[in-house]
């Protein structure tokens, strides 16, 4: 692997096929981010080793194989690529080339309503999705915040929201989540209320 992946793009996971083939890989349309704004492409892997290529209302019917672990051959119009597959999450698919020094990276649209035709349309999904993450980790989770000089807690987002609105604690009290040691990240519950 080139070295720069892991520094560029951080917390990589190698594909498993046991957890992302089915759910992870298979019939989801991945937008080819290197090079959008020249010529979108959409990769879609099938079953049977089937690869659909969308680009410029043409689809390319090519092939895919896994050989091992998360080494796959994928053969394109440029010719067959040898690639080790890599999840940043379950919406960011890296496919790093293993005989050039360079990787594609891909993200999930499928479940996206808006079209993902530029870069500036790459960062509003990258937003959307973190946002969603983001609103659906805060859901549930607790937090202690500081009030006059006094810890008080733990409490949900929900509780916070609460006492904010019936103005037993200021939004702009510092909040810590019940995983972490100090008030570092300087998070207020205003900070939290908006991710709801």
């Amino acid at each position: 692997m080139i070295q720069d992946l892991h520094d560029t793009i951080q917390n990589l996971k190698p594909f498993e096929y046991s957890v992302h083939h089915d759910s992870n890989l298979l019939d989801q349309q991945w937008v080819l981010v290197n090079g959008i704004e020249e010529n979108k492409s959409v990769y879609t892997f099938r079953k049977d080793n089937v690869l659909e290529i969308y680009r410029e209302n043409n689809i390319i019917e090519t092939s895919w194989n896994i050989h091992f672990q998360n080494i796959f051959t994928i053969q394109t119009e440029d010719g067959r690529a040898t690639v080790k597959a890599y999840f940043k999450d379950e919406d960011i698919l890296v496919l790093n080339n293993q005989t050039k020094d360079e990787f594609a990276l891909f993200i999930n649209t499928t479940n996206y309503g808006d079209a993902v035709e530029s870069v500036d349309d790459v960062q509003q999904y990258l937003k959307f999705k973190y946002k969603q993450k983001a609103s659906k980790l805060i859901y549930g989770h607790e937090f202690y915040y500081i009030s006059e000089s006094e810890e008080f807690g733990p409490n949900t987002v929900e509780e916070l929201a609460e006492k904010v609105e019936n103005n037993e604690i200021s939004p702009y009290c510092f909040v810590r989540d019940v995983h972490e040691d100090d008030y570092s990240k300087r998070l207020r519950i205003d900070d939290l209320i908006q991710e709801l």
